[in-house]
């Protein structure tokens, strides 16, 4: 996709039903820190994604904490959407929480009720299945090109087509 929102892309889609979809660009880093938006922070070396076009003024989080975070939603196995803000804050402070644990995202990517199937049909996305690596260990600049390599077959030598046209 050539929008530059989407370009390269990897989205960790967290919602999909009759009404629309939702989802979060999981290689977008912003180089800003969690602290840098939220005043009153711990101090926590974390950088912010770019979650989507969609909701630019809010902030997500994905985890792999599961439980130990109320009112956390299970994605994908390994892989948690939200939960009590308040309570990820002070399992940051108490040192319980790490930067492989959780991951920060400004906005949001979002579809409505049909939108994304139809996207799909005309083959604006490629599917993968989820691995938490993905989100919690893997680089973000290096997961598009990881998980096209993945895919395999055509997609392996997609993956090392350079992104500038002019090196190709």
């Amino acid at each position: 996709m050539m929008d530059s929102h989407f370009k390269r892309a990897t989205i960790l889609l967290c919602e999909h039903h009759s009404t629309g979809s939702i989802g979060f660009i999981m290689n977008k880093s912003l180089q800003m820190n969690i602290g840098d938006l939220v005043s009153d922070f711990p101090n926590f070396e974390s950088d912010v994604h770019f979650g989507g076009p969609v909701g630019t003024d809010t902030i997500h989080f994905i985890h792999n904490l599961g439980d130990l975070i109320e009112e956390s939603v299970q994605v994908a196995p390994g892989v948690y959407w939200g939960g009590s803000f308040d309570q990820v804050k002070f399992m940051i402070k108490s040192s319980m929480v790490t930067e492989h644990n959780i991951r920060f995202f400004v906005g949001y990517t979002g579809w409505g009720s049909g939108q994304l199937a139809e996207e799909l049909r005309e083959g604006t996305w490629l599917m993968a299945e989820m691995d938490p690596n993905y989100l919690f260990k893997e680089k973000p600049e290096s997961l598009w090109r990881l998980i096209m390599e993945h895919k395999g077959n055509n997609f392996t030598a997609i993956a090392g087509i350079p992104d500038t046209t002019i090196w190709n």
